[in-house]
C-alpha cells in the first residue's frame, strides 16, 4: 500500500522531517520534501535517495497551497528557533489548515512531549494552540507525535564546544533526570504513524528512548570520547541572558519534567528505544 501513498514532508532538510523523510523511502512511500532552499547539501542528500523536492516558504501561502495538491499524507514540523514562538505558530495553524482544504487524508504533526500539561514554556505552549487546531480540522485522519529533547542537541553549538574541551556545561540540578531521543527514532515513530493511520487517529504520543542526570551523561561521553568530560551546572540567570525561554524550560525540567513511559510506548510502538551510551558511541565527536 505504501507505494500508493504519497507524502509530502516539511522540515526535510532538518533534523526530524530528514529522519521521517529517509524512514518513508526506505518503506516504499512516494516522499516530496517541502524546503526553502533545494539546492543544499540536505536536499540533494534526500532526492538522491528518491524525494521529489518542491521549494516553497512557510511565509509564502501561495507555495505551500501549491505544494500541497496531490498527497495522500503531510508531515509537519516547524522551528521555533529560526522562526521565534510567534511565527511558528502561525506557520504550523496556516499549514494544517491549508492541508484540510487540500484533502489531505493523513495529517501527522511534530509538536513536543508535555505540551499538553500547561508547562507555561512559550515554545511548548504554542505547540499545544497548534494541536488544538489540527483537532478541530476535522481530518479523516491524523496523529500527534512528542519528541523529548534531543540527543543530537548536545552536537549544536550550545554544548558541542564546552563538550569538547571536558565540560558538559548545562543549567540542571546533577540529581534532574532529564530524558532524551536520538533522532532517528523520531523518523522510525513517524513511520509508524503513517503505516498505522486508522489506528492512530486523534491520539497523540509522547515519545522518547532514555532518561539520565548530567553526571550520567557526562560519564557516558567521557566514555565515547575517551577523553574525561565532567558536568557544570551553569546559573540559569547566564542562560536566561541568551534565552528566557530556554531558561525557563530548563526551570521546569530540574522541577517537574518530562514524564514518557519509554518501554510502554516502544512496545505499543515496536520502535525499540536508543539508549544514550549507544548513540554517544556511533557519533563522530
Amino acid at each position: 500500500m505504501s507505494e500508493n501513498r504519497k507524502v509530502l514532508v516539511t522540515g526535510a532538510t532538518g533534523r526530524q522531517g530528514g529522519a521521517v523523510a529517509r524512514e518513508l523511502l526506505s518503506h516504499g512511500y512516494r516522499v516530496s520534501a517541502f524546503t526553502r532552499t533545494p539546492e543544499s547539501e540536505n536536499a540533494q542528500a534526500i532526492k538522491k535517495l528518491g524525494a521529489e523536492i518542491i521549494k516553497g516558504d512557510f511565509d509564502d501561502p501561495t507555495s505551500v497551497q501549491r505544494a500541497l495538491s496531490g498527497f495522500w499524507g503531510v508531515f509537519s514540523v516547524q522551528d521555533t528557533w529560526s522562526a521565534g514562538v510567534e511565527k511558528e505558530e502561525v506557520q504550523g495553524k496556516r499549514l494544517a489548515e491549508l492541508a484540510r482544504k487540500a484533502g489531505i487524508e493523513h495529517f501527522v504533526y511534530t509538536s513536543v512531549a508535555s505540551a499538553h500539561r500547561n508547562t507555561g514554556i512559550p515554545h511548548f505552549e504554542n505547540k499545544w494552540r497548534i494541536e488544538q487546531t489540527i483537532r478541530s480540522l476535522a481530518f479523516p485522519s491524523f496523529a500527534i507525535m512528542r519528541p523529548v529533547f534531543f540527543m543530537e542537541n548536545f552536537l549544536t553549538p550550545w554544548f558541542k564546544p564546552y563538550i569538547d574541551q571536558g565540560t558538559l556545561a548545562m543549567a540542571l540540578k546533577p540529581t534532574t533526570s532529564l530524558q532524551l531521543i536520538a533522532v532517528a527514532d523520531i523518523g522510525k515513530y513517524g513511520l509508524w504513524l503513517f503505516q498505522n493511520s486508522e489506528k492512530v487517529n486523534g491520539q497523540a504520543f509522547d515519545i522518547a528512548g532514555d532518561a539520565k542526570t548530567m553526571p550520567e551523561l557526562a560519564a557516558l561521553l567521557s566514555k565515547a570520547k575517551g577523553k574525561p568530560v565532567s558536568h557544570f551546572q551553569v546559573p540559569i540567570e547566564e542562560v536566561r541572558k541568551a534565552s528566557e525561554d530556554f531558561a525557563i524550560m530548563l526551570e521546569w525540567f530540574d522541577r517537574v519534567g518530562y514524564n514518557v513511559e519509554i518501554n510502554r510506548q516502544s512496545k505499543e510502538s515496536g520502535v525499540a528505544p536508543t539508549r544514550f551510551e549507544d548513540w554517544a558511541a556511533r557519533t563522530a565527536w
